[in-house]
């Protein structure tokens, strides 16, 4: 009688692992293998009668004509491309660990039938990605997202890598005291948003580069901060999260480069023509070496207008690679 009860469920495992629009079972297919898996004799009309039951619970479960004909499941939670992209967000992310990305890519091939999986799986070896060695960033992030829940302050280590390739802590150990806000990923990596009372600053850290982190007692700090904060706008103008003074700036881009403009800052910026090969451009940016670096990387296309006192200070981050060369 335990086993009769059971039947049900494992049917639905059956169907969930073995089938899809290509790859249906029918009643005998299933029947032999409920006895090979589960070693439980299933009869066609019993099967007939149980799938209907599965249909009156919700299963989307559809069935092929003619001579193929046979059961599958017809719609599920994710699509097949839907979870190639989270496969391939698992494996372009540098904070995911090889062996934790493969844990995870496993859970997500268990969302498919079996044949499906098996064309996630593939997926996995196209990509060749540097991964970090750290899994405590799971807990990290687990740790800040449960202080952004409670309203409170954290507290951590923070470190920089040395020319030896060990994570030293800065500061001399001390500890970080930081009213969290928002976490954010850029450039693959994981960055705490949040706000430094002792310095009255927004500032950002590298989620894997802290350490020992801790939810305090004390409240956040810096609402008044948060409360327009738009994270999108500031990852547009902060490039590769390093901070900078704020300038509004004007550009001046070759046309072809107006993807390049769009994909960093937006489809919200103006495109104003200036004559018929070029446009100009204001935007507002973090002024760093992570820009200069930015407009280097592009060469002619893009050359800075106006504030005077930033085109200047590009022209001497360039002398001064000029001269190291």
């Amino acid at each position: 009688m335990a086993d009769d009860k059971l039947k049900l469920l494992y049917l639905m495992q059956l169907l969930l692992e073995e089938t899809d629009p290509k790859h249906p079972l029918n009643a005998t297919q299933l029947c032999e293998r409920m006895d090979a898996r589960y070693g439980l004799k299933y009869a066609r009309k019993t099967v007939y009668a149980d799938v209907s039951r599965l249909k009156e619970y919700g299963m989307q479960i559809g069935q092929t004509k003619g001579s193929s004909f046979g059961y599958y499941i017809e719609q599920r939670t994710f699509t097949l491309p839907e979870l190639k992209l989270l496969v391939d967000a698992v494996q372009s992310s540098k904070f995911i660990t090889k062996k934790r990305s493969e844990e995870l890519i496993g859970k997500l091939e268990q969302l498919t039938s079996r044949e499906n999986g098996k064309q996630l799986q593939r997926q996995v070896y196209i990509y060749n990605r540097i991964k970090a060695d750290n899994d405590a960033i799971y807990n990290n992030v687990d740790t800040i997202h449960a202080a952004i829940r409670d309203n409170r302050q954290i507290c951590f280590k923070y470190c920089e890598w040395n020319v030896k390739k060990e994570l030293v802590r800065k500061k001399n150990g001390a500890d970080y005291i930081v009213s969290p806000w928002s976490l954010t990923w850029d450039d693959e990596n994981y960055y705490l948003v949040g706000y430094d009372a002792e310095a009255g600053l927004i500032k950002h850290y590298r989620v894997d580069k802290m350490q020992e982190i801790t939810e305090r007692e004390d409240l956040r700090l810096g609402r008044e901060h948060f409360q327009n904060f738009d994270l999108a706008a500031f990852a547009r103008k902060t490039f590769g999260m390093f901070t900078g003074e704020e300038r509004s700036l004007t550009l001046e881009c070759d046309n072809e480069f107006v993807g390049v403009i769009i994909d960093r800052f937006g489809t919200d910026v103006m495109i104003i023509p200036h004559g018929t090969d070029r446009f100009h451009v204001h935007v507002t940016v973090a002024v760093s070496p992570q820009f200069f670096g930015w407009l280097t990387g592009i060469g002619k296309g893009i050359r800075i207008v106006r504030p005077v006192e930033v085109k200047e200070a590009y022209r001497g981050y360039l002398k001064g690679i000029l001269e190291e060369i």
